[in-house]
């Protein structure tokens, strides 16, 4: 906990490194999480469809991050996890004139979440 899961258009430009890092250090400072706990995987997807535009224009890009806590967050800090995770994606997504598309969501994991580390 958290799990980050980042799925985006694999046409935009992205520091995904850096947006992780700065992501973690957030979530660490908001929600009080433990920076060893922070799992960011990105996923690329080949192709995105938008509306009715031939998806070969390339002319929308989207990018959608899930954060999956545990219960106990305030809605206050869903909110201003979410908010900053957009800030986030404006500052480490290059604007290249594409249009983006960008979301975030703060969801509690369910009660049967487990992990192992080996």
């Amino acid at each position: 906990m958290p799990q980050i899961t980042v799925d985006h258009s694999k046409t935009i430009s992205f520091d995904r490194a850096g947006f992780a890092r700065d992501l973690h250090h957030a979530i660490v400072e908001i929600a009080a999480a433990k920076p060893e706990a922070c799992k960011t995987q990105f996923r690329a997807s080949e192709d995105t469809a938008f509306g009715y535009e031939d998806p070969e224009e390339q002319g929308h890009a989207v990018v959608h991050v899930t954060l999956g806590l545990l219960a106990g967050r305030t809605d206050e800090t869903k909110a201003k996890l979410t908010e900053t995770v957009l800030e986030l994606l404006r500052r480490h997504i290059e604007d290249d004139g594409t249009v983006l598309h960008a979301s975030a969501e703060v969801r509690d994991l369910d009660p049967s979440y487990r992990k192992f580390e080996r």
